[in-house]
């Protein structure tokens, strides 16, 4: 049998979910939930302005009445479930927000959405409430990754995330872990993420993770009008583990449930661009800094890696690529870096992606395969560069930059956020970013938290 845990994870997570409160949160959990708040609703903001969130807007509308839900870093105001939708896109639409990294999972961008339109439409939430539906919700989607025996097949950030999302509304309504378990039955009915999207470097891939935001909110609804679900909707013969993720065993993630929280865990994106190509970024600008070479003293550069960085950043490098294709090809990437010496958000919009100069960087650059036999490896990862002069320089990176074991400054962070603050599509008043650093900063104390959404929206 490919799973070789007992059918009981649905139940486990769901009482799990159910059963937490504020009160019983280490301290360091509710500070890592602080910083990783505020590092999403800074990319959703920046992401308000990528040329595919116009139409996706424009379709948004229709889609129920124009109130509800704020559309972050716009004026715009939808009916909740499509708000979701659209600033879960505008989350991972540049590749720029936080994940962990064992379970290859963008957890918080299925799940903040979802629970901030909740507490407009409803009202009430309170910083306490947000920051443990918050760890509710990583918790299961991040248990579902790490359960995961073999490489994807499906895109875990939409599918597990979108089952943290229906954790985390669960949580935030108080719903009762059988009623819980009942919106994972409904969530099942729902869950979506080809790959497909990921291959060819479309904007579908985001637009997936709105999918299930959605669709959380719709599990959530029904199971509180008391339609009934599944008993096994994880560990099931046609659950989600055996059909989305093929082989898996739960006992581990299971028994450190209360005991290891995920949210811990998760690591920032210091770089507007897959996870997978940040060890090579790590690696160059390492070669850079110790030996000063510019892009003219190349001749090559190769980063031997494990078989996901290959599935996921290791494509051939276009003369004119798309910005979803370009932020995940490595080749691309990293031409960038050596042309600019950092990688921003700047250089996957208009122009910068049809650069000549880029395109013959780029090639310049292999990726080669090195077996690993964990199928959720990004490293390690060693990177070769081969300058004109006959020198040879290699860097290997064992942990990357901005997880938990290189984890990013205060000073940092902030920095990152108050660059995604200058990207929203409508222009937001400079205050609104301290003042929304600030409210973060006491976020267990704040009473109602439809006050973050204020300096996110003009107006």
């Amino acid at each position: 049998m490919p799973g070789m845990s007992q059918p009981d994870a649905a139940h486990r997570l769901a009482a799990h979910a159910a059963g937490l409160r504020f009160a019983g949160l280490p301290p360091e959990v509710v500070e890592k939930a602080k910083i990783f708040i505020l590092d999403t609703l800074g990319v959703g903001i920046a992401g308000s302005s990528v040329p595919e969130a116009a139409p996706l807007l424009a379709t948004a509308r229709g889609w129920g009445q124009r109130t509800g839900a704020a559309v972050w870093g716009t004026a715009e105001r939808l009916a909740p479930s499509a708000a979701a939708l659209v600033n879960a896109f505008q989350i991972h639409c540049q590749e720029y927000d936080n994940l962990h990294e064992g379970a290859v999972l963008h957890s918080m961008a299925t799940l903040l959405p979802v629970l901030l339109a909740e507490a407009e439409l409803r009202g009430g939430a309170s910083g306490q409430d947000l920051i443990t539906a918050v760890v509710a919700g990583v918790d299961v989607a991040c248990s579902l990754g790490l359960a995961a025996r073999q490489g994807w097949r499906f895109f875990r950030p939409a599918t597990s995330g979108g089952f943290g999302a229906v954790a985390g509304l669960a949580r935030l309504r108080g719903f009762d872990a059988a009623r819980t378990l009942a919106a994972f039955g409904m969530q099942l009915g729902q869950a979506s993420g080809t790959m497909q999207a990921h291959a060819e470097g479309s904007p579908l891939l985001p637009l997936q993770i709105g999918f299930n935001a959605r669709a959380a909110i719709q599990s959530c609804d029904l199971a509180a009008a008391g339609f009934p679900g599944l008993d096994a909707p994880f560990e099931g013969t046609f659950g989600y583990l055996p059909l989305f993720e093929g082989a898996w065993d739960c006992a581990p993630v299971l028994a450190e449930l209360g005991q290891v929280w995920r949210v811990t865990e998760l690591s920032h994106k210091p770089f507007p661009s897959g996870r997978a190509t940040h060890g090579g970024i790590d690696a160059v600008m390492a070669l850079r800094a110790a030996h000063g070479f510019g892009p003219e003293d190349v001749e090559a550069i190769t980063v031997a890696a494990p078989p996901l960085i290959n599935q996921l950043v290791n494509r051939p490098a276009l003369p004119a690529p798309t910005a979803a294709y370009a932020r995940l090809c490595l080749p691309f990437v990293l031409a960038k870096l050596l042309q600019h010496g950092r990688i921003e958000l700047a250089q996957f919009r208009g122009t910068a992606l049809a650069d000549p100069a880029t395109y013959a960087l780029a090639r310049r650059v292999t990726v080669t395969r090195v077996e690993d036999a964990n199928p959720n490896a990004l490293l390690p990862q060693q990177v070769e560069v081969r300058l004109r002069d006959g020198r040879v320089l290699s860097h290997r990176v064992e942990a990357m930059l901005a997880s938990p074991a290189r984890p990013l400054s205060r000073e940092a962070q902030l920095a990152k956020f108050h660059g995604c603050w200058a990207h929203a599509a409508a222009p937001l008043e400079p205050s609104g970013a301290g003042s929304l650093v600030g409210m973060m900063d006491v976020l267990e104390a704040l009473p109602d938290v439809r006050a973050l959404l204020a300096p996110m929206t003009p107006g």
